[in-house]
């Protein structure tokens, strides 16, 4: 009982619920042990005692972190202030540019009256621009910060401050004080501006005439441009572009990165770098160049896979030269801006980005003194390899431009949303994010998820999870920055595992995940943090919310404006006998689509190609022929509701029309988006990711392809006709333009 008391008290589950009939109790060891990662000492029965004590005499006049929403009531832990309490909230001046251009405003000042008549209130005026200010003066929060309306809700003392995140001081009249981080949100996310359509890629699959082995921004930039000139697509969704952990071989996944903070420049189109054309050594260049080719030959023609190791080589070379180039004045300029903007956290991971190229990339087995980012031998190691931290940094800058200029190439074809970035759940083990913020995280835990119908034994998925008590401690500072870094050049963010905002599933070092337990994150300021980034930005948020969900986090993801996933195959009437959803029966706020990168390619799904593809693996639980019967039915189902419908004019049996038909659908229900695979468009039946996988499939290494398996182009794909008679479904009006590299006559 005391055990369950103090867990209850820390977020942690003792037992959970995988169906509403069911409850699972989870072992003592791993509650224990959860405990001992959030820094609680529960070994033995005395233990508890002394924890519970020492946590339930603990009085916080404030949590850490305060929740104010735009328009909505207070939060209890403000609202229930005492009568004639003083409150005084101070922006922060690392929040906002307010600061650069001179203008601190004074703090807001306001006393709590809710039961008895206290002082006037009075808010001081903001310090006009380029006026003097006192030491104690602090920066103003972003003008696209600024609320539009004050809450009718509130209490009559209470001054809603500026969107942001700032300080707030309490006092109150018995003399005790209390201090906290306080959030003031806007109430939901951006949306999308009006219906639309896109393309949903892996990025390094998308190769083109000029990649070096892999898809690169370069690419990005041509298929949005063109996909929202020729089809008035709205967005491109991509794969995350985390930087990932060297080593050879490098984790081809691009959910288990190094950081998710900055980006891999392996993703950099070396060309269009403009210091490229200046380089001296033309003849390596030219060899390099000859190589990339070669690369991207083999992948192409020769059925060899994308080698994200050899891509590296090649472009590292290439940039050790192009960074040998003098950046002009105005460039410079630049580059100085985004070191200041990206500050402590952009030098930690070049520095381990230096590290890794002399130690190896896990920081666990390098010397002692440099496991410690904050060591005088860390840093005795950053004097000594500025050379290379700065080469780093300029890697990280020269991603950051090409990420911004492929959204300026899908604004400039008039998406309204432009490139969808993909956030990933956790970061590696080993990677820069961990060694960085060590603090952070949870030691000796992984984040995965339960057993369920799909999987009986659970799932580790190897990423330690973030702790939600330093999370709040500190403000969520490490969360508002990845969000902010990956947002800044995005029309809108995919976070994979959105649920994860509100529990994870942590399972303790050397135990199954069937040995795990859920801990609780505070949704409602994990929710606020990416209200207001994604405000700060104009960017709308996509949460893939597939799978096993808690009740109300849907709702709860809705009221803040986070549009869900919807997959074709999964959407049925579970309390209707369980048949094909009806299309008007959708969600309107979601992003619908056929499939996605862990499911197999809608042509693969017609026709039975992944039920024999995971029988070639060993991956069934049943006989071929039980799990073939199972599947057929299934997609009669779905043929059969397409018929009824007349959206399968040319009759069942005809591949591309069944693909044009499963997409009508995807229009027809009330999704603001809707996305279309790109591989569906040319009919490739390969699965980029086949879940339970390792070394027995080509996860995340395998190029577009046809329906044969031969890889095609970006060039070859805008002019497949198969793939414009798909588009012309959902854009039946839209006139033809050529592809990139024609002339329209």
């Amino acid at each position: 009982m005391g055990l369950s008391r103090l867990a209850a008290l820390h977020g942690v589950a003792t037992s959970y619920s995988p169906s509403p009939d069911v409850t699972v109790s989870v072992p003592d060891d791993t509650v224990i042990a959860v405990l001992a990662a959030l820094g609680v000492d529960a070994g033995t029965p005395a233990d508890v005692r002394k924890c519970l004590v020492a946590a339930e005499s603990r009085s916080r006049l404030l949590p850490p972190t305060v929740v104010v929403w735009a328009g909505e009531p207070l939060p209890p832990a403000l609202a229930g202030l005492p009568p004639g309490s003083t409150v005084t909230v101070e922006p922060e001046p690392a929040e906002t540019p307010g600061h650069l251009a001179g203008r601190p405003p004074a703090p807001l000042s306001m006393r709590s009256r809710a039961a008895a008549p206290a002082a006037p209130v009075t808010r001081p005026p903001a310090t006009a621009p380029g006026s003097d200010t006192s030491a104690s003066a602090t920066p103003a929060a972003s003008p696209l910060a600024a609320p539009d309306t004050t809450t009718a809700s509130a209490p009559a003392w209470w001054i809603p401050p500026p969107h942001g995140v700032h300080r707030i001081h309490v006092r109150t009249p018995d003399h005790r004080r209390a201090t906290a981080v306080l959030i003031a949100a806007p109430a939901r996310v951006p949306q999308p501006p009006e219906r639309s359509h896109g393309f949903l890629v892996q990025l390094y699959s998308l190769l083109s005439a000029r990649s070096w082995g892999m898809g690169d921004l370069g690419d990005l930039a041509d298929l949005a441009g063109w996909a929202g000139r020729t089809l008035g697509s709205g967005f491109v969704q991509v794969n995350p572009l985390h930087a990932a952990v060297p080593g050879r071989p490098t984790d081809p996944s691009p959910y288990r990165p190094s950081s998710r903070r900055f980006p891999d420049p392996v993703h950099l189109h070396v060309e269009s770098i403009p210091e490229y054309g200046h380089v001296r050594d033309r003849a390596t260049l030219d060899d390099l160049r000859q190589d990339a080719a070669a690369l991207s030959e083999a992948v192409l023609n020769k059925g060899a896979l994308i080698d994200r190791d050899a891509v590296w080589e090649l472009k590292r070379q290439a940039l050790e030269l192009v960074v040998e180039v003098p950046l002009t004045p105005g460039r410079r300029a630049a580059y100085c801006d985004f070191l200041a903007e990206q500050g402590q956290a952009l030098e930690d991971h070049a520095l381990w980005c230096a590290l890794a190229e002399a130690h190896g990339p896990d920081w666990h087995t390098w010397p002692e003194a440099l496991r410690d980012p904050r060591s005088p031998g860390t840093a005795r190691a950053r004097a000594e390899l500025l050379d290379r931290v700065d080469f780093h940094c300029r890697l990280a800058w020269l991603t950051a431009t090409q990420l911004a200029a492929a959204q300026r190439s899908a604004e400039d074809a008039g998406m309204g949303i432009g490139i969808v970035h993909d956030l990933a759940v956790g970061v590696h083990p080993a990677g820069a994010d961990t060694w960085a913020q060590q603090d952070a995280f949870a030691p000796s835990m992984s984040v995965g998820a339960p057993p369920d119908a799909f999987n009986a034994r659970g799932q580790d998925w190897g990423l330690p999870p973030w702790r939600p008590d330093v999370l709040a401690a500190t403000g969520y500072a490490a969360y508002r920055g990845l969000l902010r870094g990956l947002l800044a050049r995005a029309g809108a963010l995919r976070i994979d595992h959105v649920m994860g905002l509100f529990r994870l599933w942590w399972v303790p070092e050397g135990r199954p995940p069937t040995d795990g337990t859920y801990v609780t994150y505070d949704a409602e300021a994990m929710l606020a943090v990416l209200a207001l980034e994604a405000h700060r930005a104009g960017a709308v948020v996509v949460g893939e919310d597939l799978g096993t969900v808690e009740p109300g986090v849907r709702e709860a993801l809705a009221r803040r404006g986070v549009l869900g996933t919807s997959v074709l195959w999964f959407e049925r009437d579970w309390e209707g006998g369980g048949r094909p959803l009806a299309p008007e029966k959708w969600r309107r706020d979601c992003l619908a689509t056929a499939t996605t990168h862990d499911l197999p390619s809608t042509a693969a799904r017609l026709t039975g190609d992944h039920v024999t593809l995971r029988h070639r693996l060993g991956l069934l639980t049943r006989s071929l022929e039980e799990e073939l019967t199972e599947d057929a039915t299934d997609t009669a189902e779905w043929l059969a509701l397409l018929a009824r419908l007349r959206m399968l004019p040319e009759g069942d049996g005809d591949e591309e029309a069944a693909v044009r038909a499963v997409h009508r659908f995807l229009l027809r229900t009330p999704a603001r988006m809707t996305g279309v695979w790109l591989p569906d468009t040319v009919g490739d039946r390969r699965p980029q990711n086949l879940p339970g996988t390792w070394d027995q499939y080509p996860n995340w290494r395998l190029p577009i392809a046809d329906p044969e398996g031969h890889p095609v182009t970006l060039e070859e794909i805008t002019a497949s006709p198969r793939l414009h008679a798909l588009m012309e479904v959902l854009r039946p009006r839209k006139p033809h333009t050529a592809p990139p590299g024609e002339r329209r006559p």
